[in-house]
């Protein structure tokens, strides 16, 4: 796959992440219908760890979870890690 399509697709799923957490985290202080917990995860299951991580802290967010603190960075870890094992193994 080439690496522009890859690139252009990370860039799309972390901007999307960095949405999901902010458009979250409005909707909590408006007492309105909340994106559910696990919706979070797919995102950054998909590719957006970075955004949905960056979001977290950036609108203070889902931080006292400990799933979210603990399960963010390590699916970055392991995307991370299976980027290097796909690039040079």
């Amino acid at each position: 796959m080439e690496p522009i399509v890859v690139g252009g697709y990370l860039l799309l799923m972390n901007i999307v992440g960095l949405y999901v957490m902010y458009s979250d985290k409005r909707r909590a202080i408006k007492h309105r219908f909340r994106i559910p917990e696990r919706m979070l995860f797919i995102v950054s299951l998909l590719g957006g760890s970075i955004g949905t991580w960056a979001g977290m802290y950036l609108f203070r967010h889902k931080t006292k979870h400990w799933y979210f603190v603990v399960g963010m960075p390590l699916i970055l870890l392991c995307q991370c890690a299976g980027a290097v094992y796909y690039l040079f193994l």
